[in-house]
């Protein structure tokens, strides 16, 4: 039996990836949104939030690089490995994958800066890492653009879920913090 480069499994993996990032991703944001609103309940201490937060960015790392690998290695798109880095790089689906090369390289900044924090500093750190608002929806946009699932009513359907997750957080972190400024 022998390994196929283009055949169903690499596409099937490249999708299944593709998804579980987009997934970690979404609930990254989430957990960081919530870490930087201070949520935290007697249930729930704010350390849980902070080390998952941590430990999902971390797992998101690993999905992605599957995500790039079995894009790469299918010979089916002939997608170069450049392409997960510099955008514009290939001729399949051009923009699309610009945006997940724009994604990518915003991750990796989040990660690098992320592991020498206390050399960077608290301030500078912070001002990097608002890039994590402009690499999640970037990476939906390169989800809804670049995947072959797009269409399927259950893809939609999860994208749509986490893009509404993401707002109600969101606008639930800004109406707190108008909130803790009127007092």
């Amino acid at each position: 039996m022998s390994l196929s480069l283009n055949g169903p499994g690499l596409w099937y993996a490249t999708r299944a990836t593709g998804l579980v990032t987009l997934l970690l991703l979404t609930a990254s944001v989430l957990l960081g949104v919530l870490t930087a609103g201070r949520f935290a309940s007697d249930r729930w201490p704010r350390f849980l939030t902070v080390g998952l937060h941590r430990n999902v960015s971390l797992l998101i790392g690993v999905f992605l690089f599957l995500h790039i690998g079995t894009t790469v290695v299918d010979t089916y798109t002939n997608i170069p490995l450049i392409s997960a880095f510099i955008p514009f790089s290939t001729s399949y689906k051009t923009g699309w994958l610009a945006l997940g090369a724009v994604a990518c390289d915003l991750m990796i900044a989040l990660v690098v800066t992320s592991l020498v924090r206390n050399r960077l500093g608290h301030k500078t750190w912070r001002r990097i890492h608002w890039a994590a608002y402009l690499c999640w929806p970037v990476a939906v946009a390169h989800g809804l653009g670049a995947g072959t699932d797009r269409t399927t009513i259950w893809v939609f359907a999860l994208t749509v879920l986490c893009v509404a997750t993401v707002a109600a957080v969101a606008t639930w972190r800004f109406v707190s913090s108008a909130k803790a400024g009127a007092r």
